[in-house]
């Protein structure tokens, strides 16, 4: 069944040949203006981890990872969901100090993802961590992480235009950043789902951070999943900025300050997750051996998205679609890459 929407009267802004240009171009872009941002450095990632080790990204705790079995070691492996815990590994691992950071250019398969115009099973996103001190483990440190992410993609954006006059057509980047908790939007939106609650606030608020998520709300329900063993869900959230092709919403980012020996421990007994305390990295990061960090994930493809106004991931990646998905394409002038 095809979930995809195509947008009345939409056009791509670049042709095939400048749009594979543009998507390089970016990538590039983003990636140095964010390292100077974030001070980080580059380094190389798994695409897949041994499933014992506990270091998958779990994302809400129902998508099933990509497995396989090695035989020379004896032992399954999983494709990686996102590197959220392996990061933090690599920062103790590679002797990173507060103040140092890392990322790296991650590829995963969520093979029960919902494929629609900003879904797919393919996942391309910058993934990075930073060490950082306890005092810096509050929200004002979160929120001007956030900011100077913000101050990156705009960069990008007004170069992309330099060279790309079409994309004027883009929304601009609107860099002031509106905060908002999840329990403010439930206060808000009473009667709507956590989408509509996101949809409704950043209509008015362009570009939005939206905090505290993972933890129930007054009303009993979390606003949205979130694994309980690398955010603080006190310190965590998403970037949402409006996608005005799409009428939308649109995620580019989660992020947040990781957890902490203390709020691990919470986490994974209010989540009814006790048995992870057994795994090597959990028991790590519950004896205080790891660094304090903050990160995150900020998508590839969902950047390119936005910045040049495409109506679907499938115009900036190389991924698979239902046949329903290729037919409405098509005929809409659409090009799946």
């Amino acid at each position: 069944m095809s979930h995809v929407i195509i947008p009345e009267g939409y056009r791509s802004c670049l042709s095939l040949y400048d749009t594979q240009k543009a998507i390089s171009l970016i990538k590039r872009l983003f990636e140095d203006t964010l390292c100077g941002n974030l001070n980080l450095s580059r380094v190389s990632a798994p695409l897949f981890v041994e499933e014992s080790t506990g270091l998958n990204d779990d994302l809400s705790g129902v998508e099933r990872a990509v497995s396989f079995d090695v035989p020379d070691i004896g032992r399954n492996a999983q494709v990686v969901h996102s590197l959220a815990k392996w990061k933090r590994m690599a920062l103790y691992e590679y002797d990173f100090h507060p103040g140092q950071g890392l990322y790296t250019d991650m590829n995963a398969i969520r093979r029960d993802e919902t494929l629609d115009n900003l879904h797919s099973i393919y996942v391309d996103q910058w993934d990075w961590e930073k060490a950082i001190t306890r005092e810096e483990r509050n929200v004002e440190y979160l929120k001007e992480t956030v900011r100077r992410i913000i101050a990156a993609v705009a960069s990008t954006q007004r170069t992309l235009r330099a060279i790309y006059p079409q994309l004027t057509t883009v929304p601009d980047l609107d860099e002031e950043v509106a905060f908002v908790t999840t329990q403010e939007l439930e206060d808000l939106y009473p009667d709507l789902s956590g989408k509509e609650r996101e949809n409704a606030f950043v209509r008015e608020h362009h570009t939005t951070f939206l905090m505290q998520i993972g933890g129930k709300l007054r009303s009993g329900r979390p606003h949205d999943g979130r694994a309980p063993d690398y955010d603080d869900w006190t310190l965590n959230g998403d970037i949402l900025l409006w996608n005005e092709v799409l009428g939308c919403a649109f995620e580019i980012s989660s992020m947040g300050i990781r957890v902490d020996s203390e709020a691990l421990d919470r986490q994974l007994t209010l989540a009814g997750c006790d048995d992870r305390r057994n795994f090597p990295f959990h028991r790590m990061l519950l004896a205080g051996k790891l660094p304090l960090a903050i990160g995150g994930g900020i998508g590839q493809s969902r950047l390119c998205m936005f910045l040049m106004g495409c109506a679907h991931i499938g115009e900036v990646q190389a991924s698979v679609w239902d046949d329903e998905t290729r037919e409405k394409c098509a005929a809409a002038g659409i090009k799946l890459l």
